[in-house]
């Protein structure tokens, strides 16, 4: 019993036992601390220059509409081309962007419609990569580590929130935003001497068919697929009513609680501090209680949590408040991702799984445009608690109108799922 339980207890740790895992987890980390550092960097430049939350919407929706765009096209890719080398050149992409983002602030050009344009052209980049890099997970860990290994990416990614801010309060302090933006760029190095010590096996193309086609096969696919269908739904729910806080977090620090980039790296970092220990949580709870209910649970705390930031009467509370937001949100959002990992057919899976960063992608943006403007009309505290009412009750109607289909996202293993007729 005592070793059961120490097993499960450190379940979340267990793919780093396999090295080219270990080798892109750690690299990946790298980068994500310094594009932490820009997105940052960015978000507290362009509202010094604007002053308005509006345009710090803005400049997170450029980034992430790519994504939404792009990822059907680098989904069908991924299950086509060999991932490893098409996942270089896309991160040669994202470095040539961010050096974009250096010379352009550091020769006095950084406006706010050039710097949302780079951040569309490194959003574009990531766009085509990211489907690579989640149909990769299974080939460098195996099925029986796929849980355990998607939340630790998912806790390496808030981990580089929780040191990316903190770099970036010290750095734009003392060196300026093109130190941030140039250590981003750096950073894409680490990933790709990562990707060049690895060697994962080419994905099992299916035919001839024309690249829009591949596409459409996977919209039928986790269109027949219950738990797919189920976690896109909800994914889109909660992109649009809840997700978007990510996006306002530097407007709320200058214009509710009157901080600068301290005060906006602290918030980042509290909220990055709570979904990392949310995501080392979730595979020994969902060992212990189950994915399922785990991530039903998640669903109901995250709105709460919003409410607590959207009142908070101040800084202190905030950041408590971001703490117990990260930690639920990443159980929402790891938890819908891993459905999709486990029940998409394998040679579906890249295209599966782009539908999810399309969710991502274009919802998400859109409502942190439409939360923006809001929040400029009738104030950020509002928007932000309206917002997590509204994800209760789409959660809610939706469990209504499809009775049972949240049982959907459950532990089917990928090999019972349907597949094209």
């Amino acid at each position: 019993m005592r070793a059961a339980l120490t097993a499960t207890r450190f379940s979340s740790f267990r793919p780093l036992r396999h090295r080219q895992f270990a080798l892109v987890w750690s690299a990946a980390l790298v980068s994500n601390i310094g594009s932490w550092m820009q997105t940052i960097a960015v978000g507290v430049l362009v509202t010094e220059l604007t002053h308005k939350a509006g345009w710090a919407g803005l400049v997170a929706a450029a980034a992430f509409l790519p994504i939404g765009v792009l990822s059907p096209i680098g989904g069908a890719l991924a299950d086509r081309v060999e991932r490893r080398r098409f996942l270089i050149l896309t991160t040669i992409g994202e470095t040539a962007f961010a050096t974009g983002l250096v010379i352009a602030y550091a020769t006095g050009h950084a406006t706010p419609i050039v710097v949302a344009a780079m951040a569309f052209g490194g959003g574009a980049m990531a766009a085509l990569g990211f489907p690579c890099y989640q149909a990769m997970l299974p080939d460098l860990v195996g099925k029986e580590d796929l849980l355990a290994a998607v939340s630790l990416s998912a806790a390496q990614f808030n981990f580089g929130r929780v040191i990316g801010p903190v770099l970036a309060g010290v750095v734009i302090k003392f060196g300026g935003y093109s130190w941030a933006f140039g250590i981003n760029a750096a950073s894409f190095a680490a990933t790709i001497i990562a990707l060049t010590l690895i060697r994962v096996p080419s994905p099992m193309t299916t035919g001839d068919a024309t690249l829009w086609h591949r596409i459409v096969e996977g919209v039928r696919i986790a269109k027949a697929e219950p738990g797919c269908r189920t976690a896109l739904t909800v994914g889109a729910i909660m992109a649009i009513c809840a997700s978007p806080f990510i996006a306002l977090i530097p407007a709320v620090a200058r214009l509710i609680f009157h901080g600068g980039s301290g005060t906006t790296a602290l918030f980042v970092t509290a909220q990055g501090v709570g979904a990392v220990c949310g995501a080392l949580a979730i595979a020994p709870l969902a060992d212990r209680f189950g994915r399922q209910r785990m991530l039903v649970m998640n669903l109901g705390l995250l709105p709460a949590a919003l409410v607590l930031y959207g009142i908070a009467p101040n800084t202190a509370c905030a950041t408590a408040a971001l703490v117990l937001v990260g930690a639920t949100y990443i159980g929402v959002f790891s938890g819908l991702s891993v459905v999709l990992q486990l029940r998409a057919p394998s040679e579906y899976r890249g295209r599966v799984l782009s539908l999810w960063f399309v969710v991502v992608g274009v919802v998400y943006p859109v409502g942190a445009v439409i939360q923006g403007r809001i929040g400029d009309a009738f104030g950020l505290r509002w928007v932000t608690a309206g917002g997590a009412v509204l994800m209760t009750a789409g959660v809610v109607l939706f469990a209504l109108l499809r009775p049972g289909r949240l049982r959907t996202l459950d532990d089917l293993p990928a090999s019972d799922a349907p597949r094209e007729a």
